[in-house]
């Protein structure tokens, strides 16, 4: 059977999305974890995993001048659109790995075949254990790209896990935004869960990604965590799910034990009871009840 993928995404960074999705993960009892927030993953933070396997990520290539080849004609950095070609302190060129774009254009057009083209190493991903159950995370390199492929790639091991150990709800940490990274991390969903909060920033980032889970067809709920820093924001971002007929699950007020948890590093439902704990079990319990509808 296939299993269920849960994706709690916020349009936008800080609103405590990794934290809820670490206390729905303990609240679910046996899950498989995604965090494919590749650029920044910090679910680990909270759940404390046993790597059992790594892997590196190869995407795309990295063009490297060869000196005893090359013959300083200087086509290389005439031809780069990235400025990604200049002379180092010797007079000879030599290729920045973190401007260079992986186009290929100067290796094409090298009098003296004297630019390598090999295969660009990207970062890494692991397969972990977790007090929740299994664990698919990674790591993107400094300047490396393709992250939607390397979320691809964390969302298929994910789901493979559950397969295997016949978990029935995949739970995934996704990136912030509405990018590729949350474009690859959408898509195919069974539900999205949306963290916001009430600001007028956390609003319109939320209309953004709801705007792009309607376009890949996928249902919708809302979490407004910190509900009652700006209560008439809070209701106002309400009014607007209404009118469009998209659920709140969650109201999530604010809560010093949410820090105090984090300096734990535990999940908010683990550090005790509190009001934010309360709201998460009430949360879960929403969203729980969605997925086995399916």
């Amino acid at each position: 059977m296939k299993p269920r993928e849960l994706v709690v995404c916020s349009g936008k960074g800080g609103t405590g999305k990794t934290s809820v999705t670490a206390s729905l993960a303990v609240l679910a009892g046996k899950v498989a974890l995604a965090d494919c927030d590749v650029d920044a993953a910090d679910l680990y933070l909270l759940l404390e995993p046993e790597v059992k396997r790594r892997e590196d990520f190869i995407a795309g290539n990295l063009a490297k001048i060869d000196p005893s080849r090359c013959l300083d004609c200087g086509m290389c950095r005439e031809v780069c659109n990235f400025g990604a070609v200049a002379e180092n302190a010797e007079g000879a060129m030599e290729i920045d790995p973190l401007s260079c774009e992986g186009c290929g254009v100067c290796v094409h057009f090298c009098p003296g075949g004297a630019i390598d083209f090999p295969q660009r190493l990207c970062g890494e991903w692991f397969v972990s254990e977790t007090r929740c159950g299994p664990m698919v995370h990674a790591k993107l390199g400094t300047g490396g790209e393709n992250s939607g492929k390397l979320v691809n790639l964390v969302r298929e091991h994910a789901r493979n896990a559950a397969v295997e150990r016949g978990i029935a709800t995949v739970l995934i940490d996704g990136p912030p935004g509405i990018g590729c990274p949350v474009i690859s991390t959408l898509t195919g969903a069974d539900l999205l869960l949306a963290v916001t909060e009430p600001t007028v920033s956390g609003r319109h980032d939320l209309e953004r990604l709801v705007e792009l889970a309607d376009h890949f067809k996928v249902p919708t709920a809302v979490c407004i965590n910190k509900c009652d820093l700006d209560v008439e924001t809070a209701d106002g971002i309400a009014s607007w799910c209404a009118e469009r007929d998209i659920p709140i699950y969650g109201r999530i007020p604010y809560d010093k034990s949410v820090t105090a948890a984090q300096m734990e590093a535990v999940s908010v439902v683990e550090h005790g009871p509190s009001p934010a704990a309360t709201a998460l079990a009430e949360l879960w319990s929403a969203v729980s009840g969605a997925l086995s509808i399916k």
